[in-house]
């Protein structure tokens, strides 16, 4: 047993010497995120313009529809959270959902922006539905790749360097879906926005496809035979007592209601404020820049830690709003301050998906429990949607209170409007995400020990 404990330390257990992935898979797994953002992204880009300026809605119609219908999809994420960790298949536990749900996932994102000749009540019930079925889809494609992490690699530097790749991978598939959809929704529909979105999507759905398919064959799970399948009735006991997992929710849901409202006015901001709609695929094309937030994080954290990482990513992101109200309609400035908070928000989107399987660690460490789909899927997949929900009804709320009207010249007070939800709203949100962050650290300095505590009792269990 002496050997045993020896043999287990953290610098010399073959499982952290040989894991390392391959370059290959590395990209692979970024085809993931490219995958699933092609499409996704969309959604946080255009669908509320879309529901009020394509389809037809009221704003305020629109927003409650996007907060009631995400509050809804968003109780899904612990469902598929808890059907991963019971999954066993010949493709491992969370690979499999590449080939099986790429293609309902591209089918109902084509749907949801598709246009039918329905009015009133009966619009609101398809949107509502298709929406629905698209955000169930893109959690159950998305939940496994976030919960792969753990199984690719049990080496925590791995991860971040694969977590690196997985975020580089995503914004390639941001950039391409927001900064091309309304060039392409021009080009297609020839003048006519309702067909062009139902071709834009249909391109980006066969492109996304390709990708999963890609990923699924490619990629590699380690260690699922030793993973317990954790009964029904014991998975929450993995969230009992999981500290640092619950301030990482919190931060990350804050992080995307942050975003979803940045992202989702732009375009408001943009037409009725500004007057430069034209200049939208621009601004949006600008944020590719936040692969360079991307790319410094495991320098960042080699340097820092993971906590103090997260904070800086909120700290740029809120000084970028505050030089965009700054800039007003200096281009040159906004391009700055809209550079710097795409920096911010890229660190702090990318941190809480490679933080989410050092507390899968934790949660194992804690309850004996390793339920890294349950854990994954509410740490990103119920953050996203429920962020995006109230990120994307609450703008909706000012805006109508403003006295916002689509496709209408604004009054005074609407632009008021416009620009405190797209300028101050966000910088607020973002600065409140730093908090839960700041009680983070004391639990990132017991990972080593966590990491030795979990090799140790593996080395164990194989005696």
């Amino acid at each position: 047993m002496e050997h045993s404990s020896s043999s287990s330390s953290p610098q010399q257990h073959p499982s952290l010497q040989t894991d390392k992935v391959p370059f290959h898979r590395r990209i692979s797994y970024a085809l993931t995120d490219t995958g699933g953002n092609l499409l996704y992204s969309i959604i946080g880009a255009y669908l509320l313009y879309f529901y009020t300026d394509v389809f037809g809605l009221s704003v305020a119609a629109a927003g409650t529809l996007l907060l009631v219908t995400r509050l809804i999809d968003a109780v899904d994420a612990p469902m598929w959270g808890i059907i991963v960790d019971h999954t066993k298949s010949k493709y491992g536990q969370s690979r499999p959902y590449f080939l099986w749900l790429c293609v309902p996932f591209a089918a109902f994102m084509v749907l949801t922006f598709t246009t039918p000749n329905l009015d009133g009540t009966w619009k609101i019930v398809y949107a509502s539905v298709t929406y629905i079925l698209a955000g169930i889809a893109y959690t159950g494609i998305s939940t496994p790749i976030t919960s792969i992490l753990p199984n690719l690699s049990r080496n925590t530097n791995e991860r971040v360097v694969l977590n690196s790749f997985r975020m580089v991978g995503g914004n390639i598939g941001n950039f391409v879906a927001v900064t091309f959809t309304l060039p392409l929704v021009a080009l297609l529909g020839g003048g006519n926005d309702q067909r062009g979105f139902f071709w834009t999507l249909c391109l980006f759905g066969i492109l996304s496809i390709a990708m999963f398919l890609i990923a699924f064959a490619d990629l590699k799970e380690i260690n699922i035979e030793k993973i317990k399948t954790i009964p029904l009735r014991h998975s929450m006991k993995a969230i009992a007592g999981n500290w640092p997992w619950l301030l990482l929710v919190i931060a990350n849901l804050l992080f995307w209601i942050a975003l979803t409202i940045r992202t989702s006015t732009l375009v408001y901001y943009f037409e009725y404020d500004l007057g430069k709609k034209d200049l939208v695929p621009l601004i949006n094309g600008i944020s590719i820049i936040q692969v360079l937030g991307m790319m410094s994080i495991p320098w960042i954290v080699k340097y820092t830690s993971k906590q103090l990482t997260m904070i800086l990513g909120f700290v740029l992101a809120a000084i970028g709003q505050f030089i965009l109200f700054s800039a007003g309609m200096h281009m040159p400035l906004l391009i700055v301050g809209w550079s710097i908070g795409c920096i911010g928000s890229g660190i702090a989107c990318s941190m809480p998906f490679a933080m989410l399987s050092d507390t899968v660690d934790y949660g194992e460490w804690k309850s004996g429990l390793r339920a890294s789909g349950m854990l994954t899927a509410i740490g990103s997949a119920f953050c996203i949607k429920a962020g995006s929900g109230l990120g994307g009804f609450i703008p909706t709320q000012f805006m109508a209170a403003f006295g916002y009207v689509p496709n209408a010249v604004q009054s005074a007070q609407s632009i008021d409007g416009i620009r405190l939800v797209f300028i101050w709203l966000p910088a607020i949100i973002f600065l409140l995400g730093i908090i839960p962050m700041l009680f983070y650290r004391r639990f990132e300095k017991k990972e080593g020990y966590i990491r030795k505590q979990l090799l140790q009792k593996e080395a164990n269990a194989e005696v």
